[in-house]
């Protein structure tokens, strides 16, 4: 398992990489499309949908959707954003009341409506960071990958008062304030890298704080998803590494999140 870990990963970070950073414009768009196109066939899995043809013809509804909103300019529209905050919210009520309120969520159609406001937000999200320049983009992913880092390696070493017990048994509290710790640095490097001055950095690291708890959710969320349906991996996807959505859920709930910010409207 950890050769072929390696081995995706080797051929993998490369290739998203050059895509995230390598790319503008349509080409951008079309790239982020193509993973988010990926994570919604595994989503449709999640939600219930287990026939082949079913789950394509929603993956191909949800292309059609990406292709208007690229072709009218929506792709940088905020109210993707607004709704990806409600969304959120929702998806937050629904963590902390886990096994209950499960009526709410878990007829088929509502978790299909579940993965449109998780999925499509973050595509624009993308899309819009992009816009605005690779190094808020780079940030966001940053902050992401920190909070992965810090939370792993605090939760082995502290690891004791469970944070989502009947969601993912395997994270902590000790292990989100270490990941916590992580971005709150990287947001002072980049305050200073960036000359954003005292109140500018003061207002990163607030963000960053909101945006780092927001990434777990976005876990959890995928956690909770996965655990109703008794499956360990959104897909077989990527090899040692499971599904496209177990790589970025922490990502679907911060880029959104965080590009509202940084457009000054929250």
């Amino acid at each position: 398992m950890l050769r072929q870990r390696i081995i995706t990963a080797a051929w993998l970070a490369p290739l998203m990489l050059a895509g995230l950073f390598g790319l503008q414009g349509g080409a951008f768009a079309a790239f982020t499309a193509v993973v988010v196109l990926l994570a919604a066939w595994e989503w449709t899995n999640l939600a219930g949908v287990t026939e082949p043809s079913r789950r394509l013809a929603l993956v191909a509804g949800l292309a059609v959707l990406l292709l208007l909103l690229w072709a009218t300019g929506a792709m940088l529209a905020v109210w993707p954003l607004w709704l990806a905050l409600v969304g959120w919210l929702a998806n937050l009520y629904w963590v902390v009341h886990y096994p209950g309120k499960g009526e709410q969520w878990q007829s088929t159609l509502r978790r299909l409506a579940m993965g449109l406001w998780v999925l499509l937000p973050a595509w624009v999200g993308f899309n819009i960071l992009r816009d605005t320049g690779a190094v808020w983009l780079l940030f966001v992913l940053l902050l992401v990958w920190g909070a992965d880092i810090g939370a792993y390696f605090s939760g082995r070493a502290w690891g004791r008062r469970k944070l989502a017990p009947r969601v993912s048994p395997g994270k902590s509290w000790e292990g989100v304030l270490g990941g916590l710790a992580v971005t709150l640095l990287l947001a002072l490097v980049f305050a200073v890298w960036q000359g954003l001055g005292a109140a500018g950095g003061v207002a990163l690291v607030l963000a960053t704080a909101v945006v780092t708890l927001v990434s777990v959710l976005g876990d959890l969320v995928e956690s909770m998803l996965k655990r109703y349906r008794g499956i360990k991996d959104s897909s077989n996807l990527l090899p040692g590494h499971g599904g496209v959505l177990d790589r970025i859920d922490s990502l679907t709930a911060a880029v959104p999140l965080f590009a509202l910010l940084s457009l000054g409207v929250l």
